[in-house]
């Protein structure tokens, strides 16, 4: 569940980036939050991943109250979160099944369950036949199923999509929702972040509309279903959901055939750079800045990562390094 009680944002330039918002997202539910740049969207996601704390108010996420959860915590709170990134955020030198398993790998899973999930999420995204492949290898929208898949394989409470379809050609993003709606019709909580209301407008639902800082609108709407879309088979009901699972339990049966799980499980990491692995686990690193030796050691700790923005990172430590780090220092790591 995720619930704002009386919360206001006030950053230290004087913006109130969010004023007094009150909202509650019960378990089950699949919601789209919608509005210009700058109305407070991103505060609210910051919020909700505890990368920023509130002025006032109380914010509780997964039974998790986030104005009194210590820092040591938040890697076990975020281990109940899924995040999709617009920019898919892949790293290049995995095949997907790799990309999908060093989140796992990275917050120390067993090896015998890494081996079951991660064909399962694979094929229940629809991508099997890509197991494989490398990103550069796949479509936008076949990208975006892997960063989908990656956010779901370790079973999240709640996703939270930060404008999933920003980066994919339009026809292509009604299947993502469709997909992100199939997740949903299983159990798990959606928070949708969009620009694209045509998107809303079609499949309606729980739309939440942020201006200036507060929610103007937070109703349930029908959707209209466009006629222009209508002979577009992306129409994915709960009975084709649960028939997709039954056929990713009977593929991950026989994974093995198709995929070399030792390697995957041993993913090599000695061509790979620590933006590559602060990629995976939730941060792409862009630029330099001053900030650097402060930020990695943020990272190394684990604590309190800016995961919806690129950060600077310095390259002083090696992948091995860093990944020793964060799965250490958290008993298990992060996500």
């Amino acid at each position: 569940m995720v619930e704002l009680k009386n919360v206001s944002v006030t950053y230290s330039s004087g913006v109130d980036a969010l004023n007094n918002v009150s909202l509650k997202i019960n378990d089950g539910d699949f919601a789209f939050v919608v509005g210009s740049s700058g109305a407070g969207k991103s505060t609210m996601i910051k919020l909700l991943l505890k990368e920023i704390d509130a002025t006032s108010g109380v914010v509780t996420v997964n039974g998790y109250n986030l104005n009194k959860l210590k820092k040591r915590k938040i890697p076990e709170f975020r281990r109940t979160l899924g995040f999709v990134f617009q920019d898919f955020r892949l790293i290049p030198s995995m095949t997907v099944y790799e990309n999908i398993a060093f989140v796992l790998r990275v917050i120390d899973a067993p090896i015998k369950y890494i081996r079951k999930r991660v064909p399962y999420v694979i094929s229940l995204v629809g991508l099997h036949a890509k197991t494989n492949s490398y990103p550069d290898e796949l479509s936008g929208g076949e990208k975006q199923r892997v960063a989908i898949a990656r956010a779901l394989v370790n079973d999240p409470q709640l996703i939270i999509a930060d404008e999933p379809t920003g980066n994919i050609d339009p026809e292509l993003s009604y299947e993502i929702v469709e997909l992100l709606k199939g997740i949903n019709d299983q159990g798990t909580t959606i928070l949708m972040v969009t620009h694209e209301h045509d998107l809303v407008r079609h499949f309606g639902g729980r739309i939440i509309n942020i201006t200036e800082g507060e929610i103007v609108f937070d109703e349930v709407i029908a959707g209209t279903g466009d006629e222009l879309l209508a002979d577009m088979d992306t129409e994915v009901p709960t009975e084709a959901m649960a028939a997709a699972i039954s056929d990713a339990e009977r593929i991950n049966d026989h994974d093995d055939e198709d995929v070399n799980t030792e390697e995957a499980i041993n993913l090599p990491i000695e061509n790979m750079t620590a933006d590559d692995i602060i990629s995976a686990i939730g941060g792409v690193p862009e630029g330099n800045s001053s900030e650097e030796p402060e930020l990695m050691q943020k990272l190394a700790d684990n604590i309190d990562v800016n995961i919806t923005e690129g950060s600077p990172v310095s390259a002083a430590e090696t992948p091995e390094e860093l990944l020793a780090a964060l799965t250490e220092k958290t008993e298990g790591g992060a996500e």
